[in-house]
């Protein structure tokens, strides 16, 4: 069941994504258009195109994705003592990462820079690392786990310190997997992600029994004040991606009953 979810999933995206909707909805108005379906054309050509201009001129996609990076904040004073600092893979590029045998990160690589921080600062709780390989093709290669381990030791921690799982596929799997690998089962784990990917993170977590503090990091939201028009369709739709493909992701997961709440509170 597991797989045809993370099957299902892949295949979803690839018709939800925003970009390729744009690019799949225009190739049909102009299929439409050659068969000579001028009408059926400008219902779907017109608001494509004014969606595109549109999200070119502002980033629509900070309107999304605010709601999730604000839900929940780095603790204002941080805890005594924790069983632990959970990692979530994703901040990996893993196919360039293959393709150059180094360690390649995007966006999400401040979830390194963070957990290396909070290392130093909790000096004996253990590092748990989560992450696989998300890709459909790349699954009998190395893969996030890979990454993860050489990096975290070379920003200075301890390997022995490291708690490895390399098999989890998506976010469920994350903390699925993950759990019977924790020091203490009932232990108190600092959680670090990306901040939009942090709401359903916590929701996962509460439901296989996990407690965790949010510390969120990767934001990729202006706050309004910061917000401007401009002419820059890629940064805006580099922010639109991810807040759509997460909110689709609480619901589907709210549905499924991988979650008890569809967007849980701090």
């Amino acid at each position: 069941m597991d797989d045809f979810f993370f099957i299902l999933s892949k295949l979803a995206w690839g018709l939800l994504s925003p970009i390729n909707l744009i690019i799949l909805l225009s190739a049909l108005a102009t299929i439409l258009l050659l068969f000579n379906r001028i009408k059926a054309a400008k219902y779907i050509l017109l608001p494509t195109a004014f969606f595109s201009i549109s999200l070119m001129l502002y980033p629509l996609g900070d309107l999304l994705i605010y709601p999730l990076e604000s839900r929940f904040s780095k603790p204002v004073k941080l805890p005594a003592d924790i069983d632990g600092i959970i990692l979530l893979g994703g901040g990996e590029k893993l196919k360039q990462s293959l393709s150059w045998d180094t360690q390649e990160l995007g966006n999400g690589g401040d979830r390194y820079i963070a957990t290396a921080i909070l290392a130093k600062q909790y000096p004996t709780a253990p590092i748990i690392f989560s992450g696989g390989s998300g890709l459909l093709q790349f699954q009998s290669v190395d893969n996030e786990a890979n990454i993860a381990q050489i990096l975290l030791t070379k920003l200075g921690v301890n390997p022995q310190r490291l708690i490895i799982e390399s098999q989890s596929r998506n976010t469920f799997e994350n903390f699925q997997l993950m759990k019977p690998l924790l020091p203490r089962t009932n232990g108190i784990y600092l959680l670090v992600t990306s901040a939009f990917h942090m709401p359903r993170s916590v929701a996962i977590a509460r439901k296989q029994n996990i407690t965790v503090i949010a510390y969120p990091v990767d934001y990729r939201s202006n706050k309004p004040a910061y917000r401007q028009w401009d002419v820059d369709f890629f940064e805006h739709i580099e922010v639109l991606e991810p807040a759509w493909r997460e909110w689709i992701g609480l619901t589907v997961y709210y549905w499924t009953g991988k979650t008890s709440e569809w967007l849980p509170r701090p």
